[in-house]
């Protein structure tokens, strides 16, 4: 049923930045580098599990490396956004997707964040607060002027957008 008024779903527009696949790949990398060497350092002075604690730690290299090859390539074509005068859309998750709308009227803060690891690769996050129990919407993997812009112009359309946010 389709009329006047009517929102169509449909996917939102904008890709992240391409350097957002090398940011997810390095997090994943850190998040399974970590692990690795506490298992390795344990297996190399303590005898008897030795052979156990190296097992797994080879097999959290395997699986933290299969990973890391594979999901980011993945995240970066499954995670959309855009922004239209009426609201905010995100599609993120690969296994399972999540469609998020936020209309101008509900956004109340917008901030920009950039982590040391994003700022490596000029790379920053919005997130987008919202009158809504489900929380923030963020917006990761743009580049940094980017978000940036997307921050102003989220900030001028709130603010000539009637409606008290909550």
């Amino acid at each position: 049923m389709t009329g006047e008024g009517t929102v169509r779903l449909r996917p939102p527009n904008n890709t992240l930045n391409e350097r957002a696949v090398a940011w997810w790949r390095s997090q994943c990398l850190l998040t399974t580098a970590v692990p690795v060497a506490v298992l390795a350092v344990l297996g190399a002075f303590i005898g008897p599990a030795r052979t156990w604690l190296w097992f797994a730690a080879g097999a959290l290299a395997v699986l933290g490396l299969a990973g890391t090859a594979f999901f980011p390539s993945w995240w970066y074509r499954v995670h959309r956004w855009e922004v239209t005068e009426e609201a905010v859309y995100v599609r993120t998750g690969a296994l399972w997707q999540e469609w998020r709308i936020a209309p101008m009227s509900r956004i109340q803060t917008v901030d920009t964040v950039r982590g040391p690891l994003e700022q490596l690769f000029r790379l920053a996050t919005v997130t987008v607060t919202t009158a809504s129990a489900k929380g923030a919407i963020r917006i990761e993997g743009l580049d940094h002027e980017v978000a940036a812009a997307l921050a102003e112009q989220l900030t001028r359309i709130t603010h000539a957008t009637p409606g008290d946010a909550t």
